[in-house]
């Protein structure tokens, strides 16, 4: 399968203004992308990227007063298989997981292990270990959250969203990953592109996804609490603690998102033939 997809986000600054983005197709699907999946801007300065602490790419650049515009286009082929399904994962002891998912039981900034831990133990300190539990989980959240984009909040946390019961796609995710992390299974936020492929088309402008994986049989396996079904054509962009860790454009002054634009789609493969 084929897939169409980038974006075009324009950004308004008083003055000059660092910026950080995360808008780049993540180092793991490198190998799938079939046209270059380049970053460019209309800003005067320079964009450089890096990999960040996680292992994402991040770019830098200076926004200028006024408008500045980023904008992506390319192709990626993906499997069509749609997420993997694995009943007979069994969780990892503590003791015995790797240093790369030891991190991700802990709080975090939007994910208060603290403050939910007796909801989760009371809630699924009986449901069946491994993949049981953590699907539990995300049967529990999809139940409990209502979703809407005018829910939208980006100071909610997983506590609060619990509280409100009202959310989009990254509290769901936060709350499972803060239910997991309570239940000693590692678990960490991703963000991406996820188009409707494979499924009835929303009539919603398409918009960036948030999910999470979660770390049992030693791998981590993709869960998505608000669509709550197995999805095609997931793109990964970024992955972390959290949205904090995610967050697709930062800036370090005042500044104000003017457009967004966001395209994923199954297309057909290029003819090179004359």
């Amino acid at each position: 399968m084929l897939i169409r997809a980038g974006y075009e986000i324009s950004i308004e600054c008083n003055a000059e203004t660092p910026l950080m983005a995360l808008l780049s197709v993540h180092p793991s699907r490198s190998g799938d992308l079939r046209t270059p999946a380049t970053i460019s801007s209309d800003g005067p300065a320079p964009l450089s990227t890096n990999a960040d602490p996680f292992g994402n790419l991040r770019t830098r650049t200076i926004a200028p007063a006024g408008r500045l515009k980023l904008w992506s286009n390319f192709l990626i082929e993906d499997s069509g298989r749609a997420d993997e399904v694995a009943p007979a994962a069994e969780e990892v002891p503590v003791a015995e997981l790797p240093e790369e998912a030891v991190g991700f039981l802990m709080g975090s900034r939007y994910c208060e292990t603290d403050h939910l831990s007796q909801i989760a133990w009371s809630t699924f300190g009986r449901t069946p270990r491994g993949w049981g539990r953590v699907q539990a989980i995300v049967d529990y959240v999809h139940r409990h959250l209502t979703f809407g984009y005018p829910f939208a909040r980006s100071t909610r946390t997983a506590f609060e969203a619990h509280q409100e019961r009202v959310g989009v796609c990254r509290d769901f995710a936060h709350l499972s990953i803060a239910l997991c992390r309570c239940m000693n299974i590692p678990a960490r936020y991703a963000t991406g592109y996820l188009g409707d492929i494979g499924v009835p088309p929303v009539a919603a402008p398409m918009d960036f996804s948030a999910w999470f994986e979660a770390f049992l049989g030693g791998r981590w396996y993709t869960f998505d609490a608000r669509h709550n079904v197995p999805r095609i054509g997931r793109i990964l962009m970024a992955r972390g603690r959290d949205a904090a860790d995610c967050a697709i454009t930062t800036t370090f002054g005042e500044s104000k998102l003017v457009g967004f634009k966001i395209v994923t789609e199954e297309t057909q493969p290029i003819s090179w033939a004359a």
